[in-house]
C-alpha cells in the first residue's frame, strides 16, 4: 500500500545520498531516521487534508442552511437529480413512487446514519473504487456496502452474513475467503471487496441487468430465477419485483436512496462526521511471527482498539504466525515506519510477555507484601508462574499437570467457567514438574528454533476472476517467483480449476 509519491520522494533522496561520498556517523544516521519520519508525517497530513475531494462546506454555505434545518424538495427536483446520476451510470436509477418514497424516508429519518457512513467512507471508498475499476465495474457499487453493513466490517446479520459485503460462510468459501480460529477473511476489507467484485461481475454476466444482479446478491440467484418464472419470464427488475421476497423488494430502492443521499448530502444539509483516518494514510507490514495487538500497541504507541478497527480480519486481538504465508497488519504510515524499525523489539516483547514463563512471588495476606522467599520448601509450594494454553489442552489437563484441582485453578485465575483459549496465560502453582525445571534451568531460555520442515509442493485451484498476478499477490509471491514454480504455463490463458503451484 506504499504510495507512488512516497516511493518517488525516497528514490530522489536515496539517489542523492548515494551520489555523494560521505563518511556516515551515528549522528548522521539519526538525522536520516528523523528525515524519514518527517517525510512520513508530511505525507500523512497531506493525504488527510487533500483526500476528501469534497466541497460540501461551500454548498451548504451557498444554500444558507440553518444548523439543524432539513431541506425539502419537490418530486421534480429529486427526479432531475436522479436523471443526472443516470447519465453517468449503467444502473437504472428509476424515479418512481417507490424510489421517491424511499429517498424521502432516507433524507428525513436516516440523516444520522448518512453522517456516520460519510465519515467511515474515507477509510473504505478509495479501496472500493480501486477494486471496482480493476474489475471494470460501475463505481456506484460502492454504495452497496453502505446498505449491506453500514461500512462496518465486523457486523454480523442474524442469518450469519459477515463483513462489509455481508458474505455468508459458504459464499465466502466459494470466493476464496478463509476462516479459522484466529482470522475471518470475510472481515478483511481488501480481500472481501475483491471477492464481492468477482461475485457481482458473475451475477451481471448471468442477468445482464444491474438491478437484477443486486437482487440476486441479496436474495440469491435461486430466488431471483423463481421470481422471473412467476413473472412470466420478464427480464427487468421492476417487472420481476412483485414476485421477489419482501426484503429484496426494498433492496434496490434502498440502494438507489443511499446512492442519492450520499451524492447529494450537502444539498440536504448533512455534514459528514470527521474521519479518524483515510485509506490513503495507511500502510501495511507482514509479520514473520505471531504477535498480540497489545505488543504492537506498546511498540508504536497506539490504542489496541484503534489497531483492532484497522485490522478487523483478526478475531482475537492476535495476529497468528502463518503457515503458507505471513499475515499482515495495517496501521498509519508513520506507525508502520516505527514498527519496521523496531521489528526485533516487537518479537522480543511478545516473547517476554506471552511465551517466557514469569515467576511471581505470592503476597503475604497480612502485610500485602511479597512473602519471605528464604524458605525453599515454602517457595516450592507457593510460587506462582504462568502457563500458556496450547492447542488441545483443557482446564482439567492443565490442573493435573501442575498437581492442582480445576477449582484451585479457577480460584487462582478468578475464573467462573472452564472455557479457555489457545494463547491464554493462566496462573499455576509451581508443582513438581516446574520445581525440577527450576532446579536444572533456573533461567528459562528462548525455545530453540525448530529445523524447517522439508519443502512440500502446494497447489492452488484457479477460480473465477483470477489472474496470474492476483494469484501471486494472494500467496505473497512476485510474478517472476510464480513463473519459476510453473514453467510452461501460459499465464494469459488460465482456466477455472487449473492447478497452479504456489510453493
Amino acid at each position: 500500500m506504499i504510495k507512488g509519491f512516497y516511493i518517488a520522494i525516497l528514490f530522489v533522496i536515496g539517489s542523492s545520498a548515494f551520489a555523494q561520498t560521505i563518511n556516515w556517523t551515528a549522528e548522521d544516521s539519526l538525522k536520516g531516521e528523523a528525515m524519514i519520519k518527517t517525510i512520513e508525517q508530511s505525507l500523512y497530513y497531506f493525504y488527510a487534508e487533500n483526500g476528501s475531494g469534497s466541497n460540501y462546506d461551500s454548498i451548504i454555505e451557498a444554500l444558507n442552511f440553518e444548523a439543524d434545518e432539513i431541506p425539502h424538495y419537490s418530486d421534480k427536483v429529486y427526479c432531475e437529480r436522479l436523471n443526472v446520476m443516470n447519465e453517468m451510470s449503467p444502473f437504472h436509477l428509476d424515479c418512481n413512487d417507490v424510489t421517491l418514497s424511499t429517498i424521502k424516508f432516507f433524507v428525513e429519518k436516516r440523516r444520522g446514519f448518512a453522517r456516520v457512513v460519510l465519515g467511515r467512507s474515507k477509510l473504505y471508498f478509495d479501496l472500493f473504487e480501486k477494486k471496482l475499476a480493476e474489475y471494470d465495474l460501475p463505481i456506484e457499487l460502492k454504495y452497496l456496502s453502505v446498505i449491506e453493513s453500514g461500512l462496518r466490517p465486523q457486523v454480523k446479520s442474524r442469518a450469519g452474513a459477515l463483513g462489509l459485503w455481508q458474505f455468508m460462510y459458504a459464499t465466502g468459501r466459494m470466493y476464496g475467503l478463509e476462516e479459522n480460529s484466529y482470522i475471518d477473511e470475510r472481515m478483511d476489507p481488501e480481500l472481501a471487496t475483491d471477492a464481492a467484485c468477482r461475485y457481482l461481475k458473475k451475477l451481471y454476466e448471468i442477468y445482464n441487468d444491474w438491478n437484477l444482479a443486486l437482487a440476486a446478491y441479496n436474495a440469491g440467484p435461486g430466488n431471483v430465477n423463481k421470481a422471473i418464472r412467476r413473472s412470466g419470464n420478464k427480464l427487468t427488475y421492476w417487472e420481476v419485483r412483485p414476485f421477489l421476497p419482501r426484503e429484496t423488494q426494498g433492496y434496490v430502492p434502498n440502494f438507489i436512496a443511499a446512492a442519492y443521499l450520499l451524492t447529494y448530502h450537502a444539498e440536504h444539509n448533512i455534514v459528514p462526521m470527521e474521519a479518524d483516518i483515510a485509506y490513503n494514510q495507511l500502510d501495511t507490514m507482514c509479520l514473520q511471527n505471531g504477535v498480540h495487538f497489545s505488543s504492537v500497541a506498546k511498540i508504536v504507541g497506539m490504542d489496541e482498539d484503534a489497531i483492532a478497527t484497522l485490522n478487523p480480519i483478526y478475531k482475537r486481538s492476535y495476529i497468528p504466525k502463518g503457515v503458507t504465508r505471513n499475515y499482515c497488519i495495517a496501521l498509519p504510515v508513520d506507525k508502520i515506519g516505527t514498527l519496521v524499525s523496531m521489528e526485533d523489539s516487537l518479537y522480543r516483547l511478545e516473547y517476554l510477555t506471552y511465551v517466557s514463563p514469569t515467576v511471581v512471588q505470592p503476597e503475604n495476606p497480612e502485610t500485602g507484601q511479597p512473602s519471605n522467599t528464604n524458605n525453599p520448601e515454602t517457595n516450592a509450594t507457593e510460587e506462582v508462574m504462568y502457563h500458556k494454553v496450547q492447542s488441545g489442552e483443557t482446564l482439567g489437563t492443565i490442573a493435573s499437570r501442575y498437581g492442582m484441582t480445576i477449582a484451585d485453578l479457577q480460584r487462582l485465575n478468578g475464573m467462573s467457567s472452564t472455557k479457555i483459549y489457545v494463547g491464554q496465560r493462566l496462573k499455576v502453582k509451581a508443582g513438581a514438574e516446574n520445581q525440577t525445571a527450576t532446579e536444572t534451568n533456573p533461567t528459562p531460555a528462548p525455545p530453540a528454533t525448530p529445523a524447517p520442515p522439508a519443502p512440500t509442493k502446494q497447489y492452488y485451484s484457479v477460480r473465477s476472476g483470477d489472474t496470474f498476478g492476483k494469484i501471486a499477490q494472494r500467496h505473497r509471491l512476485s510474478i517472476s517467483q510464480l513463473r519459476k514454480l510453473n514453467p510452461g504455463i501460459n499465464i494469459d490463458r488460465l482456466s477455472i480449476g487449473q492447478k497452479i503451484r504456489v510453493k
